[in-house]
């Protein structure tokens, strides 16, 4: 098969890939399915043509747009090879914008995820409908809610993609008192309670939205304190990033009753989000969505339409049935500027119900992934070590500002 030939001319410039990718997103994440394949192919080809890297991988697969006919044939880019090489689907002097990788694999080694304009647009519009389905699925139209992030603001830390995706939920989201209470100091724990404090006091609901490890820390001190917040109905807590299946030094089920204990918010108002720079969309669960439609179910992931997600076997690479865990690979249109298909190193399974669960990080032994996640807990900004660094000092100045905040032992109900 003579797939390492000249690449072909696309069939859709970037501009009508982007349009029609728009015209799916504007659809919901639960808009018609049917139009994916189509798209996927169209972008595959387009990627193909422009995005060197990408192309001499297919070439080494054998694999060219004209010799498949799903996108489950289409490769998969490992998330490691981000770290040495420039993966875009543009010219170069056209990227806008710049993310570090998390360097999961490897923490002294970090990737940077450019985008151009068309690519920019696209993730922030679909993360934006993520996070309006799913973290405030219960807001009217122009209902703003007070969002307090516990994470760093795009000008403390402006290459982290969290950052960056917190100050647009604040923008699409916050009323005007909404804030950042990380910067250069640490967690501005002072702040944080008075804000929940207020909240309790006028019955205003809030949202706590950040780093999964500082709502951890900061939740724990609160405990051992003796000081406890009655949120009003309606507040909720989403946290990013995670421990790729565990929260910190507790399990899910311990974290959420962490939560209803110190902050009287149940676990149907407790979102995790699962975003990686390599990809563009972000992933949340659909507790929070569920219990305001009404319906039933264990809580999963859930995968938009625009994305398609699959547990692949560490060995042959086929397409695991649901519920049997392996690696995840997912694909994702609004991942327009850099590749549609991004393989991690993520060990989870995918559900009938059309979700997906991670449970951890894989662990090679001697060169094979191994069947059981890495003990190794990953912070909710990655293992590289300006992040590991910034996570530490933002637990240290929660521990050492709790110091100074009495408790004061007003149990939730």
């Amino acid at each position: 098969m003579d797939t390492i030939s000249r690449a072909p001319k696309p069939s859709s410039t970037a501009e009508e890939l982007a349009r029609d990718i728009m015209g799916v997103l504007q659809n919901g994440p639960d808009g018609d399915p049917g139009s994916f394949e189509e798209l996927a192919m169209r972008v595959f080809t387009h990627q193909f043509a422009n995005n060197e890297p990408y192309r001499d991988y297919c070439n080494a697969a054998e694999v060219s747009p004209g010799s498949i006919h799903s996108h489950r044939e289409i490769p998969a880019y490992p998330t490691s090879a981000f770290k040495s090489e420039i993966v875009t689907s543009f010219p170069f002097s056209e990227a806008v914008q710049s993310n570090i990788t998390s360097g999961t694999t490897s923490p002294n080694e970090r990737g940077r995820i450019f985008r151009d304009r068309l690519g920019l647009e696209l993730v922030l519009e679909a993360n934006r409908i993520v996070t309006e389905n799913y973290i405030f699925p219960d807001l009217q139209d122009g209902q703003r809610c007070r969002i307090l992030i516990l994470a760093p603001s795009p000008k403390t830390a402006p290459s982290m993609g969290m950052a960056i995706g917190m100050e647009a939920t604040r923008q699409h989201f916050g009323t005007p008192d909404s804030m950042f209470l990380v910067d250069h100091g640490g967690v501005d724990v002072r702040s944080l309670v008075d804000a929940l404090r207020h909240s309790e006091s006028t019955g205003v609901p809030v949202a706590l939205i950040g780093a999964t490890s500082a709502y951890v820390y900061f939740l724990s001190r609160c405990q051992k304190k003796n000081i406890r917040f009655a949120l009003p109905a309606g507040s909720r807590l989403s946290d990013g990033g995670g421990y790729r299946g565990r929260f910190g030094e507790m399990t899910r089920n311990q974290y959420y009753e962490l939560v209803q204990d110190v902050l009287g918010v149940p676990s149907t108002h407790c979102v995790n989000m699962l975003g990686m720079a390599e990809s563009g969309t972000n992933y949340a669960d659909d507790s929070l969505r569920s219990w305001h439609h009404g319906t039933d179910g264990p809580r999963h992931k859930a995968i938009p339409a625009w994305c398609r997600v699959y547990s692949v076997s560490p060995t042959t690479g086929e397409v695991l049935p649901h519920g049997e865990v392996g690696l995840l690979k997912h694909y994702d249109l609004v991942n327009l500027p850099a590749v549609l298909g991004v393989q991690t190193d993520n060990l989870g399974y995918t559900d009938e119900r059309g979700g997906f669960e991670i449970i951890g990080r894989a662990q090679v032994v001697d060169g094979k992934v191994a069947e059981l996640p890495s003990d190794h807990a990953v912070g909710p900004m990655g293992d590289s070590r300006i992040f590991r660094l910034l996570e530490g000092y933002m637990n240290f100045s929660i521990d050492f500002k709790m110091g100074r905040i009495k408790g004061q032992g007003k149990k939730s109900s």
